[in-house]
């Protein structure tokens, strides 16, 4: 189904997870791409990079929604990856990823839906669950945003919309692997917040990977998640430091920042009661029921699922060994190691 498509949007397309999937579809001879970000910089890196004539860029923000209008219009698919994603500075300014993050979402919806694109994905955060950051309650909108549509549109509708939602992505921008590389090749301690604190590890492969996932499979309103692995701070620590030959490494302890929690969450018991076990996924239904709750009351919940949490305590732990062998899969990795 993915090679039959013919145009293809993504917004927030100059970050670690657009080019990525940018790269891929042009490797799958996808005849148009679109690009729609602000920051004119790096598509112009980009741009220079690719130097590919099927790679179109539109200069513009979710927050304006003409901007998304011009570049949505005629595409089959589009995979909305724009977001403020640093939790401390949603923290500090939490309107601005509201603006971003839930009335965004809203305008790319809309606009996707008016121009009749076949799918939508909407890319989530783990920080969605259970959220206590003002980042995970903007994407927690985000995601009842994108279903809310979805339940309106019904599954006969010429736009299906979906969502995915992942933990941390290995190496993405901002992320906490190559701020330890670099501070390791600074010669400045690794600066760890928490050592016993748990985050679920994917490599960029596996989240680009789930979103094609929901391309093909999704129905109206389905969420899917990705199993994966997780790992303490401090064994993520160690694992560099012992890929890089600096055992002896120091290690600086400052203490959480703004709204962080000891371990994340992908799904919550109540989401799994709704959902499929597909392997490597988990779908979960979205709820179909309208505002009259008197039928569900008054007939009862035949089926009663006791589940727990799943979350990166309880999912596979990887140890110090199994987390050097993920980070030597990653290119960035491979790239940093060769560099010395």
């Amino acid at each position: 189904m993915m090679n039959e498509i013919k145009s293809v949007l993504i917004t927030g397309g100059t970050g670690s997870f657009g080019k990525t999937m940018l790269r891929q579809l042009l490797d799958d001879s996808t005849p148009e791409l679109r690009i729609l970000s602000r920051d004119e910089e790096k598509q112009d890196a980009l741009r220079n990079d690719l130097r590919d004539e099927r790679v179109r860029y539109y200069i513009g923000d979710v927050r304006d929604i003409d901007s998304i209008r011009r570049a949505v219009a005629g595409v089959d698919c589009v995979f909305h990856a724009a977001a403020l994603k640093q939790v401390p500075s949603c923290e500090f300014f939490p309107m601005e990823a509201v603006r971003t993050n839930v009335m965004g979402s809203d305008n790319v919806i809309r606009a996707a839906v008016e121009a009749k694109v076949r799918s939508l994905v909407c890319l989530s955060t783990d920080k969605a669950v259970f959220p206590v950051n003002a980042m995970g309650m903007s994407k927690a909108m985000m995601e009842k945003t994108a279903q809310a549509a979805a339940r309106d549109l019904g599954p006969n509708a010429a736009t299906t919309i979906s969502c995915v939602r992942y933990g941390n992505v290995m190496y993405s921008r901002g992320s906490a692997i190559p701020l330890f590389i670099r501070q390791i090749k600074a010669g400045k301690p690794i600066t760890v917040t928490e050592p016993t604190m748990t985050r679920f590890l994917m490599p960029l492969r596996d989240s680009v990977a789930l979103v094609r996932y929901a391309f093909e499979n999704a129905g109206q309103g389905d969420l899917f998640i990705k199993k994966a692995p997780a790992s303490t701070i401090i064994d993520l620590v160690e694992a560099i430091k012992q890929l890089f030959g600096v055992p002896d490494h120091p290690v600086e302890i400052i203490g959480w920042r703004h709204a962080e929690k000891l371990y994340e969450t992908l799904a919550s018991a109540q989401e799994l009661g709704q959902s499929d076990d597909l392997g490597d996924y988990y779908r979960i239904k979205m709820d179909q029921r309208g505002l009259d709750y008197k039928p569900f009351f008054s007939e009862g919940d035949q089926q009663t699922v006791r589940l727990e949490d799943y979350h990166s305590h309880n999912t596979e732990q990887l140890d110090v060994e199994g987390v050097k062998a993920l980070l030597l899969s990653l290119p960035e990795v491979q790239a940093e190691l060769a560099e010395g």
